[in-house]
């Protein structure tokens, strides 16, 4: 095709000449000098990217030089050869995994049942605490009081692992005779929740008050700290809102349902999208600290599984496929919220 002066310019009537589109112009001109105006505001702000270095040098060490070792999935394990050198084996661990029929296999189940009931009932109790601490603390006048309240509750966050579950062991604690026994197990068998025989053998010794310990353990290390996103947002409503509410008059209750809620609404999706991303990331720390043979059955997750055939059992294309895959899951949850939270309101994380 032959190109001619009108597919590039534009005629001007009055002068009867052809001169350049002036939009065209300033585009060309952008995208001409568009390294040079990068370098100005990264000169401009050295400052900010500075401090972006040490985040990202985090992020290569901790998060994408580690995806080498993803490869271990798909070789043969060998610990003397480095994973590149070792032979390629397909999807012989996954199906080793999905099987079902050995016992590895079995115990692969269990883990991932267990990993899922834990993080869903984590989230079905965990996340509404922090918003029902951020409006507990929005609805306190007096502010000394509210940061006395707030400092209360984010100390635990700020707690070891170890510490942590050290207290949890306290608390729950087996003993010979009444006065032996854990505070909170004495409390459960004195109002006869627990009969003394289960308070005397210990709480964290019962599979079937191991995830209720784990959960609410959990909820007291990290609701109030959870809740700062959420009173911040809470403190960024326009007072003006408040105000019409009780002039149409609505009491405490009513401007929390229908003022507060709904203008944190947004924050509330995008908090759960990513807790639903994290929902089967369960670390092997706590879990370790806390479970013993007596509890294995409810409290192995796909971490500890992980570190149990990784490390202690020298299997580590096994231990890969399994986090591996659990990894994939949560991804597809976060992609499935995601579109729904898209699809059912304005708000979703991308």
């Amino acid at each position: 095709m032959k190109a001619v002066a009108s597919d590039f310019l534009v005629y001007d009537e009055a002068t009867k000449s052809y001169h350049e589109n002036p939009e065209q112009v300033v585009r060309d001109d952008v995208e001409k000098h568009y390294w040079h105006h990068v370098g100005l505001t990264i000169a401009k702000d050295w400052r900010l990217y500075l401090m972006l270095i040490p985040m990202l040098i985090v992020f290569l060490l901790w998060r994408y030089f580690p995806m080498y070792e993803l490869l271990g999935c798909f070789k043969v394990a060998d610990n003397v050869l480095p994973v590149a050198d070792q032979l390629f084996s397909g999807f012989s661990n996954f199906k080793i995994l999905l099987s079902g029929k050995e016992t590895l296999s079995i115990e692969f189940w269990r883990a991932l049942r267990n990993t899922f009931v834990l993080s869903f009932y984590g989230l079905c109790f965990g996340f509404p605490m922090p918003i029902i601490l951020a409006l507990f603390f929005n609805e306190v006048r007096s502010n000394g009081a509210r940061s006395v309240y707030q400092v209360l509750t984010y100390l635990p966050k700020f707690m070891s692992t170890v510490v942590m579950t050290s207290l949890v062991m306290m608390l729950v604690k087996q003993g010979a005779q009444t006065s032996n026994m854990g505070i909170v197990s004495q409390a459960l068998a004195n109002i006869g929740l627990i009969s003394q025989e289960t308070a005397r053998a210990g709480l964290l010794n019962n599979p079937g008050f191991f995830r209720a310990i784990y959960i609410i353990s959990g909820i007291w290390e990290g609701a109030g700290y959870d809740s700062i996103v959420f009173f911040a947002a809470i403190i960024a409503i326009s007072p003006t809102s408040y105000e019409a509410a009780q002039i149409d008059g609505a009491d405490k209750m009513a401007q929390m349902r229908y003022v507060v809620l709904p203008s944190i609404l947004s924050t509330i999706v995008i908090m759960l999208i990513t807790r639903i991303g994290s929902l089967l990331n369960i670390g092997y720390e706590k879990v370790i600290l806390l479970y013993n043979a007596n509890t294995f059955v409810t409290a192995d997750v796909v971490s500890t599984f992980a570190n149990r055939y990784g490390l202690e059992g020298a299997s580590k294309g096994i231990a890969s496929a399994a986090e591996m895959m659990n990894n994939v899951i949560g991804m597809l949850l976060v992609i499935g919220a995601n579109t729904i939270a898209r699809k059912a309101s304005d708000t979703s994380l991308y």
